[in-house]
């Protein structure tokens, strides 16, 4: 029997998977993911970003699967110099949609998947939050150039170096005026 993909390419800042019109079989989703997407977040510190998220959903019975990769970049702050770093986004979500309320007991992950609770009358599921999530919990706790790639000033205003090369901390700073 051959395995019928449905693709659907949503080109509006909408992250909708219609949980009832779903056909059975796979469907492929895909959005792009930009600057204004993390805007819409209060408090996000990714500056810009350029990101393609493709979501496979399988649907069979009452069983629906979500395989979701997005790849691409975001630009953050460096945590050192302040200015803009890119950062390069690989993830891989995986979910199993249930229906109902979550039972306390029950386990958030199944197996490999994490399990999503959607109410019986919800006809969609928002794949945004879940987006959104995934990609700060991707990003490293520290954002940082690679050595020798910060802003040099900034840098020098860290080390406490003042414009003649002496640091203002120095032992020798208070040297440096015997020498005129």
């Amino acid at each position: 029997m051959r395995a019928q993909i449905y693709l659907w390419v949503v080109m509006s800042e909408s992250f909708i998977i219609p949980l009832n019109g779903l056909a059975t079989g796979k469907n492929e989703f895909s959005w792009m993911v930009g600057k204004e997407f993390f805007e819409s977040f209060e408090n996000s510190e990714i500056i810009d970003a350029e990101l393609d998220v493709t979501a496979v959903v399988e649907k069979s019975g009452r069983y629906v699967g979500v395989d979701c990769d997005v790849v691409g970049k975001v630009v953050v702050e460096c945590d050192r110099c302040l200015e803009e770093l890119e950062m390069p986004v690989d993830v891989e979500i995986m979910l199993s949609v249930k229906y109902g309320e979550e039972e306390s007991s029950e386990d958030p992950h199944e197996g490999e998947r994490e399990v999503i609770f959607v109410p019986e009358t919800d006809a969609e599921l928002d794949m945004s939050q879940i987006v959104y999530d995934y990609v700060c919990l991707a990003l490293p706790m520290q954002r940082v150039h690679p050595d020798g790639e910060c802003n040099p000033d900034a840098m020098r205003h860290l080390s406490g170096e003042t414009e003649d090369g002496m640091a203002e901390n120095s032992p020798f700073a208070a040297l440096k005026d015997l020498m005129k």
